[in-house]
């Protein structure tokens, strides 16, 4: 989880760093990381927009990045939440198996009770 939000952060940061550099519309680098940010995550609120083709051209590499990284960002959190459940599930399951282990240990200890004592009887 930590590596997809590194690599998210740093998606987004040279997206806004190149939307800054690129596009003369773009005057700050906090105007860049939100254009970079609206694009890769293709929300397109249209208050910002790439301008130039170099910049439209840029526009389809971060949201095909952005795609990619947001995704696998999504995917971990989404992995982290189901990891509980089923971390919660198997000691459950284990906790069950164990009790009728103990179980059948004791069936399997009474058992050879009854074998002895018969053994006895016979001999």
């Amino acid at each position: 989880m930590l590596y997809s939000l590194i690599l998210c952060s740093l998606i987004l940061g040279l997206g806004g760093v190149g939307f800054w550099a690129l596009d003369p519309q773009i005057e700050t680098f906090s105007d860049g990381l939100w254009l970079a940010f609206t694009t890769a995550a293709t929300v397109g609120y249209g208050d910002l927009v790439p301008s130039t083709h170099f910049s439209r051209m840029f526009a389809v590499i971060v949201v095909l990045l952005g795609l990619a990284v947001l995704s696998i960002a999504t995917a971990s959190l989404a992995a982290i939440f189901v990891e509980k459940d089923v971390e919660v599930e198997e000691n459950q399951l284990e906790n069950d198996l164990m009790l009728e282990l103990i179980r059948l240990r004791e069936d399997v200890r009474m058992l050879r009770t009854e074998v002895r004592a018969l053994r006895d009887r016979i001999e």
